[in-house]
């Protein structure tokens, strides 16, 4: 899946600041490949050259940097 500006995502990667964060993608890059990276930017900073493996589409009304905002799925009563 690619990500174009605007699309808010979550990141995973053990190595990042923002690892599991929210933030907006504010850049999109393409290598010499043809491969795209990516910049999101979260409440606290950004992080560049994203590759697409390590987001995923946030769904929600979290906007920029919704935190650890696990809201999919129903609440149990």
């Amino acid at each position: 899946m690619s990500f174009d500006e605007d699309d808010h995502v979550r990141l995973h990667d053990e190595h990042s600041e923002f690892d599991g964060e929210t933030g907006t993608v504010t850049q999109v890059m393409e290598t010499m490949f043809g491969d795209a990276t990516y910049t999101v930017s979260f409440d606290d900073g950004q992080e560049s050259g994203v590759s697409e493996d390590a987001l995923e589409a946030a769904h929600g009304d979290g906007a920029n940097g919704g935190g650890d905002g696990d809201t999919v799925g129903e609440a149990d009563e």
